[in-house]
């Protein structure tokens, strides 16, 4: 029998072209060849297939033909054992480090470089010849390829590094997640446990880090963006970059949970591009921000970009987050008019008490004012409150009075419905056209067994069969209002052990210790009625 196939690549002045032929069996093994004239021989060619220096090469698909198309040093290369794993980081932007191009990018598995193309001419091909790297991965398609060869490299062993690069988890290994206390070690053999993990400061985005640190601790909006079919079919309209924030979320979500890093840090790069992209530059890496602006902008932003509206459409963000109060604000008469006037101006409907319902992402808590002497010892005094004299603010009964330009107002709030995870707001900061003043005094606040309940009307509380919620992150502000930084306590819900996360460094803290420290945003998780004893454990 003659030879039946045969496929030849030829490499011509920067183009391939694909020669497919078919050589017909032998008279003898087929009696249809006969019919068609006679001939002992029957040739049939195929069209020629044209390529890109940077396109594929497919096989062509023809009846009755087998040939696969793949190369036989495909599974056996023999630069395999040049890979570098510790030089990998794949956490950077997806850029070429010549042309700066975002489009065909390879990554060299020798230096761990990023480089366009892969055909003759091409950055990644003449890296190749000049350093003799060989080993490549396409960052899009996830392909491997040996350079200047120009084969695709078939291997399991380089599984490891695909998952570093795109990390996936099935639906029982995010079930699973919050019961495992088990360490994972890292390549270059650190240990550390997936979730508490440190965030690289680039320049000045500790603000940002800790809130990101925060929501990847709060379960189920990390479930919703460990798996990317939960948002990746979301409809947006054309030209929208606010889709990008959610996809990059998703990304950093899945770098912080993978159990097989090649490092036990991850850095949010890409993360924060998106965020001074899709801000317009309101909150930059090299800039220091406030934590509660970019957690508000951030999850009304995430809101959107998942086709959330102000009103009814919801997501993941307002299920999770999302609580309503009741407020009621009566404008008050200017101060310095006569009492009688004022007594009169308290008759008309313009200075009544109006009620409106509200919807809130976090509840801000005001602190009382810090005092402004020394005592005998000629140091300041660092005043405390408790956390239940701070929340008497929603009970429904305490009015407070705000100021604007024109008029004043007397408001008093009350909650109707509690969230899932409540975020609380202490309020620091008090800025004017000067300067920006910090607010000192230490929250003595339980770090489990807060009972919301009395800050419910008695209607409101019979629908709600939990109001005890327990504490699972705490973000803290150090040092002066303009120069400080941030770091951030976290629960390990597996282990039950609180962490302290600032950039890089990761400490276990025991939870006396989380008291002490000037907090500024906190998230509460509610207990459930099947796992109320789980919490308590845990905690």
């Amino acid at each position: 029998h003659l030879l039946r196939y045969f496929g030849a690549f030829l490499i011509e002045s920067g183009v391939l072209v694909t020669v497919v032929a078919e050589v017909a069996e032998d008279m003898s093994s087929s009696g249809k060849h006969r019919s068609h004239g006679g001939s002992s021989r029957h040739v049939k060619r195929e069209r020629l297939v044209v390529l890109d220096d940077d396109d594929e090469v497919v096989p062509v698909k023809m009846p009755m033909y087998h040939w696969t198309g793949e190369d036989r040093r495909s599974r056996h290369c023999p630069y395999l054992d040049t890979i570098n794993r510790s030089l990998l980081d794949f956490d950077f932007e997806k850029l070429c480090s010549i042309s700066l191009s975002h489009i065909n990018v390879y990554a060299c598995l020798v230096c761990g470089k990023y480089f366009q193309g892969r055909g003759l001419k091409s950055h990644a091909y003449i890296h190749s010849v000049q350093f003799s790297h060989h080993v490549f991965l396409n960052l899009h398609t996830l392909k491997f390829y040996c350079l200047p060869d120009n084969y695709e490299i078939i291997d399991s062993s380089l599984e490891d590094i695909t998952y570093v690069l795109k990390p996936t988890f099935t639906k029982q290994h995010i079930l699973n997640l919050d019961k495992q206390a088990k360490l994972c070690r890292a390549y270059d053999g650190t240990t550390y446990l997936p979730g508490i993990v440190g965030l690289n400061n680039i320049k000045a985005n500790d603000y940002a880090n800790a809130v990101l640190q925060a929501l990847s601790n709060v379960p189920p909006l990390r479930n919703y963006f460990l798996e990317e079919g939960n948002y990746k079919n979301i409809k947006r309209p054309p030209g929208d970059i606010m889709f990008l924030l959610v996809q990059r979320f998703g990304e950093l979500m899945r770098k912080l949970w993978n159990p097989r890093n090649f490092k036990a840090h991850v850095s949010p790069h890409e993360m924060l591009q998106a965020v001074v992209l899709c801000s317009k530059k309101n909150f930059q890496i090299t800039k220091q921000g406030d934590a509660v602006d970019f957690l508000s902008w951030f999850l009304n932003a995430l809101h959107l970009a998942l086709g959330g509206s102000k009103l009814k459409k919801k997501t993941i963000i307002t299920e999770v987050f999302q609580g309503s109060m009741k407020i009621f604000s009566k404008k008050l008469p200017h101060p310095d008019l006569p009492a009688e006037e004022k007594e009169q101006l308290l008759q008309n409907e313009e200075y009544r008490e109006t009620m409106s319902e509200s919807t809130f992402m976090y509840l801000t808590l005001d602190l009382p004012t810090a005092p402004l002497y020394k005592d005998e010892k000629e140091q300041l005094i660092i005043p405390q409150v408790p956390l239940f004299n701070i929340l008497a603010k929603f009970n429904g009964i305490t009015e407070k009075e705000y100021k604007t330009y024109k008029e004043n107002f007397l408001k008093r709030f009350q909650l109707t419905k509690l969230p899932p995870y409540l975020i609380f707001y202490i309020k620091r900061f008090t800025k004017n056209n000067f300067f920006v003043e910090k607010n000192p005094t230490i929250v003595n606040f339980p770090i489990t067994n807060v009972d919301l309940r009395e800050y419910l009307s008695e209607e409101v509380q019979a629908a709600h069969n939990q109001t005890t919620y327990d504490l699972i992150a705490n973000v803290v502000h150090d040092g002066k209002p303009t120069e400080g930084c941030y770091r951030i306590h976290v629960l390990h819900h597996g282990t039950g052990k609180w962490y302290e996360l600032q950039d890089l460094q990761v400490t276990d803290i025991l939870p006396q210790m989380i008291t002490l420290s000037e907090a500024y945003i906190q998230i509460w998780k509610r207990r459930d009625d099947a796992n109320n004893e789980i919490h308590r454990q845990g905690a």
